[in-house]
């Protein structure tokens, strides 16, 4: 079996990569090792409009679920504030969904999907599958955190998300909590599928994920589990190199998920387009240059984004629930307001910073920052 391209990961940014490939009428393979497009739903499933508008797609209403009106963020000690997210226009989706409807654009553009095909190992003429050696002048490696567990575990958190009914899930509304006890480097959440029925989840380092969840959710009260998934996230940014010969990293496997959160919809979704561009050109001209362009032009959209979330959360990760707790009581209606006006969903650094105080004269993030307030802000 021959074709230009093997993308390996079924999921948005091997996907994406795959329509990109194929739209310009390049021959592109797209392996999955489960057995259906969408499974298993890692995500939270929360993106903007304007990224998944971006990323060029328009939701089919069994993908969208709702719009998200507000986050309630709460500290240690039971202190809260909530953002409206409005104006930042977020939705919930099904990512289950999300995938196949990306999956049906890479299709209808030409690419060819199988599920239950997993990828073995690189030969010298292209791949071998669990089922047979594939011939490819290139290699997409979109399998996601599995790629990077043996590069650098420090980077790796355990995280645990269950699907459950509960008559306290409001729809619309996102709950963020930090504890630095009891989800050490991380937080808990709470995202909305509709009324009654969404995700709860937790990550953090060094703890028995699937317990500290059951506890949560018996804090929390009356509910029904339906699923119950357990995946590792990568917190560390950015891999060293996205082009590795003829192999092609993108998405989670690249790094491509934001630090600060681990979500990545858009900002991977947006390497498998960058990287599918590149393919192509590559493809057309023969030129490794072309390949080249792709992290480039990452780097260039991502970079410095994802430099300051990675100081953020070493930030976030050095302070205690004392320090977090004086945090919050320094927030005021104002830095709220603005968060909530003017603040962009997808890339959030700047409202890391109005959370911190940074912009102000909160004497307690001064002091804790020290050297690292000035990288951050500039």
């Amino acid at each position: 079996m021959d074709f230009d391209v093997v993308v390996a990961g079924g999921s948005i940014a091997g996907l994406l990569c795959a329509r990109e490939i194929a739209s310009e009428g390049f021959s592109v393979l797209v392996i999955e090792e489960d057995y259906e497009i969408g499974t298993p739903e890692h995500c939270g499933g929360l993106v903007s409009f304007a990224g998944l508008e971006e990323l060029g797609i328009i939701p089919f209403r069994k993908t969208f679920d709702h719009m998200i009106e507000s986050a309630k963020i709460t500290s240690p000690n039971g202190k809260s504030f909530t953002i409206n997210s409005k104006k930042q226009k977020v939705v919930e989706i099904s990512r289950r969904e999300l995938d196949k409807q990306i999956a049906f654009q890479a299709q209808k553009n030409g690419a060819v999907i199988k599920v239950k095909t997993s990828f073995q190992e690189i030969t010298d003429t292209g791949i071998r599958t669990n089922e047979e050696e594939i011939n490819c002048k290139i290699f997409v490696d979109a399998r996601g955190v599995s790629s990077l567990i043996h590069k650098d575990r420090t980077g790796i958190l355990s995280s645990a998300q269950y699907e459950i009914y509960a008559d306290w899930i409001k729809k619309g509304k996102v709950e963020v909590i930090f504890d630095q006890e009891k989800y050490p480097g991380f937080f808990a959440w709470i995202i909305p599928s509709s009324e009654g029925k969404g995700k709860v989840g937790v990550a953090g380092r060094g703890i028995n994920v699937a317990e500290t969840l059951d506890k949560i959710l018996e804090e929390r009260g009356n509910h029904s589990t339906i699923r119950k998934i357990f995946a590792p996230i990568w917190i560390k940014g950015p891999i060293e190199k996205f082009v590795e010969g003829k192999t092609v990293i993108i998405g989670d496997a690249a790094g491509q998920a934001k630090p600060t959160t681990a979500g990545g919809i858009f900002t991977s979704g947006m390497g498998g387009i960058y990287a599918g561009q590149a393919i192509s050109k590559f493809l057309e001209t023969d030129d490794k240059i072309e390949l080249e362009q792709y992290q480039k032009k990452w780097i260039e959209r991502f970079g410095k984004e994802f430099e300051k979330q990675s100081l953020a959360r070493k930030i976030l990760e050095r302070i205690d629930n004392k320090t977090i707790n004086k945090l919050f009581e320094s927030i005021t209606p104002e830095i709220i307001k603005e968060i909530s006006e003017k603040d962009d969903f997808d890339l959030h650094t700047s409202s890391i910073i109005k959370l911190l105080g940074i912009k102000g004269s909160i004497k307690t993030a001064q002091a804790l920052l020290g050297g690292e307030l000035k990288k951050l802000l500039s």
